[in-house]
């Protein structure tokens, strides 16, 4: 049987790789053994960026709520049990852009859950 080689096929997938090593550095972005490798590592890195950018967001949103609530004499912690308490519907983020863009509504609600 006659020996098979990659062809056309290799061509590809090679130029796949290196058509997403664009931008790197020396060996990185020209060989492609080594820009395998660095693909593949970065294709992991945003797998995984991808669900540690959603954790990094909601601590942002704590950490601006609760300065925002501590001026009224409040925890962010009880802030958070008095919306449940009194079914305010406002998750972190709509809670923490409204005390950042407009503070002034931001007091509203916690006078309403305060009061």
């Amino acid at each position: 049987m006659a020996r098979v080689k990659g062809g056309p096929k290799t061509r590809r997938r090679h130029k796949r790789i290196l058509k997403m090593a664009k931008g790197y550095y020396g060996s990185r972005r020209t060989m492609f053994y080594i820009a395998n490798e660095t693909v593949e590592r970065a294709l992991q890195y945003a797998f995984r960026d991808r669900k540690v950018k959603k954790r990094d967001f909601r601590k942002l949103w704590i950490q601006r709520i609760n300065a925002a609530v501590r001026p009224h004499g409040l925890s962010y912690s009880a802030f958070i049990d008095k919306l449940k308490k009194n079914n305010v519907a406002l998750d972190r983020r709509v809670l923490s852009k409204l005390a950042n863009v407009d503070p002034a509504g931001f007091d509203a609600v916690v006078a309403l859950v305060k009061g």
